[in-house]
This record gives C-alpha cells, sequence and structure tokens, in this order.
C-alpha cells in the first residue's frame, strides 16, 4: 500500500499523480505498487511539488510496519530516534529537501549547527 498527501501541489503535479495512483480525497492518493515505480512517483512529486509539500507512506517491514518521507515546506520533520521514524515539530517550516533517509541526516545536522 501506497499513501501521498500533497498540500498547495500545482495541478500538473496533481495530474500526474492522479495517472498513477486513485485520489480519495483532496490531495490524497493511494495506490499499490514496488518500490521501484514508488520511488520514480516520489521522484517526481519532488522535482514539481515547488512552494507546496508532501508526504509519502508505504508498507514496509519495519516495527511500525510502514516507512515514509516528506518534501517541500513544513514544520513536521521525520527524525530517527534509535531506529523508529518519527515526527518532529519545528518552530519554523525546514528547508525543502530532496526524498530519501540521507535528506533527514542532513536536517537534523543543519538544526544542530544553528
Amino acid at each position: 500500500m501506497l499513501v501521498i498527501v500533497v498540500e498547495a501541489a500545482p495541478p500538473r503535479l496533481r495530474g500526474r499523480l492522479a495517472v498513477w495512483l486513485l485520489e480519495v480525497r483532496a490531495g490524497v492518493y493511494v495506490g499499490d505498487y514496488g518500490a521501484r515505480v514508488r520511488e520514480m512517483i516520489w521522484g517526481q512529486v519532488c522535482a514539481y511539488i515547488e512552494d507546496g509539500n508532501a508526504v509519502i507512506a508505504w508498507s514496509a517491514p519495519t516495527e511500525s510496519g510502514f516507512q515514509f518521507d516528506t518534501c517541500g515546506s513544513n514544520r513536521r520533520v521525520p527524525v530517527d530516534f534509535d531506529g523508529l521514524r518519527l515526527v518532529s515539530f519545528g518552530r519554523d517550516a525546514a528547508l525543502p529537501a530532496e526524498p530519501g533517509p540521507a535528506a533527514t541526516a542532513s536536517r537534523r545536522r543543519g538544526r544542530a549547527g544553528g
């Protein structure tokens, strides 16, 4: 299972998502794809999100049963806490980042230095 939620997304991105996924509510897209297609879709979301933001969640063999990632500016920032991904709420919007665990680590380093 794959879920993508977008906020303030441009119409062309919403159209791209509608080709691959079912829009069950405004900005909420669901589907069931493997890792390769999921990464391709997420790459397009991050490339075309512009001033909006997005979160992706998918089934995974983890303690919580899922994984997630974000892109775009948002107060909610994924953080790793002893191997468990949680959400931290920042005072200001997070900087836009590339998808993947490396982006989460770079955002944490950026907060620690500032």
